[in-house]
């Protein structure tokens, strides 16, 4: 019986998200080996990939369960088989808590929140399936975006947790997302947080609040983690794949970025200036986190190009610093700003090792809103 032909990157239809799995391996192991070596808990975040199988072979790597933002993304990844499972968003609504004690029946599931209106709907949906879970009080480090003010604010909300049934206080969570490079503000930034966790947990022993679990960092800080007093859990997710805003960040080089979108040049016909068949339907809009040039990803081939702009279907690509002339049906290789948003753009992703197509996966989380 013969062996069915190879499938070669040459023979994907574009455009298409390939995972270089040399490098994405290589990132999962580092920071596995970073969480045995700090003894950090790590419960990825699986808004990156939302695959379960890449999931799985995070768990397999020791991670200690997943973290999901979204009902529907919780469901799609019990696949994955994980004991334990982070909700680090406030769920509000009848409907979606009801669907996650359907999940909170198959594994252990923890939710982040920041009221105790969220607090009580989710002990209401406990208590009527008869089930029990875990939370985690969501304090504000400097973002603003979700989580109570260090001090009373958070004491309050933990004693109201405590006090109802079926709620089991973990500890808290915080995510400071203010920090967009470890430049010498941002690691201002980071001792800032440092110093102000210290401050939130002497307060929660003293007032017979100790955490079990402190989870937090960012892709800037993930590596810097360990300075952090008292952090015991971290949820990555964008450091499976990286991206030029990982790279952009400090956090990472071009070439631990394992993802990128293979596209065709469609037009060259404006001197300076090629058309390639990606635009915001492939790359999604996200601008760079960092640095003045406006682009909207890295053309491998030519680093020197600028992604200037997007339609839906059309990608602008400025060549008059490229040093590269491109023709209509070339292919060229783009690491996107955000990969997490462009995953989920997509129905499904090729891994490669070298031409080699060896795995197709579906984006099974994709899409996954409520």
């Amino acid at each position: 019986m013969t062996e069915p032909a190879a499938v070669h990157v040459s023979d994907l239809d574009t455009p298409a998200i390939l995972i270089d799995l040399d490098i994405m391996e290589r990132n999962l192991r580092k920071l596995a080996d970073y969480g045995r070596q700090h003894d950090l808990r790590v419960r990825p975040h699986t808004k990156t990939h939302k695959i379960p199988a890449l999931a799985r072979k995070q768990i397999e790597l020791g991670a200690a369960g997943l973290t999901v933002a979204k009902v529907g993304e919780a469901e799609v990844m019990l696949s994955a088989r994980p004991t334990d499972l982070l909700i680090a968003y406030p769920t509000v609504g009848a409907r979606k808590l009801d669907r996650l004690m359907q999940v909170a029946k198959q594994t252990t599931i923890t939710m982040s929140l920041d009221s105790l209106v969220v607090a009580q709907q989710l002990s209401d949906a406990a208590n009527a399936h008869g089930v029990e879970t875990g939370v985690l009080a969501e304090v504000d480090v400097g973002l603003g975006r979700v989580g109570v003010a260090p001090g009373n604010a958070l004491l309050e909300l933990i004693r109201g947790i405590a006090r109802l049934p079926n709620l089991r206080y973990e500890g808290i969570a915080f995510y400071p997302g203010q920090i967009k490079a470890l430049d010498e503000e941002g690691q201002q930034g980071l001792n800032k947080v440092a110093q102000l966790l210290g401050d939130i947990l002497t307060d929660l022993r003293r007032a017979g609040f100790a955490p079990l679990i402190v989870s937090g960092g960012s892709t800037p800080t993930l590596f810097h983690s360990h300075l952090l007093p008292g952090l015991n859990e971290v949820r990555p997710g964008t450091y499976i794949f990286n991206d030029r805003n990982t790279v952009l960040s400090g956090a990472c080089t071009l070439a631990e970025c394992a993802a990128s979108i293979m596209v065709t040049v469609v037009s060259t016909a404006k001197a300076g200036q090629m058309i390639v068949d990606g635009g915001s339907k492939t790359f999604s809009s996200d601008r760079p986190t960092a640095g003045s040039e406006v682009s909207f990803g890295h053309v491998v081939e030519a680093p020197q190009a600028v992604f200037t702009k997007m339609n839906e279907e059309h990608g602008f690509v400025e060549l008059r610093k490229a040093g590269h002339r491109f023709e209509v049906a070339d292919r060229v290789r783009v690491i996107p700003n955000h990969i997490c948003v462009a995953m989920n753009l997509h129905e499904c992703v090729y891994g490669i090792r070298g031409d080699v197509v060896e795995q197709t996966w579906r984006v099974e989380g994709r899409g996954k809103l409520q």
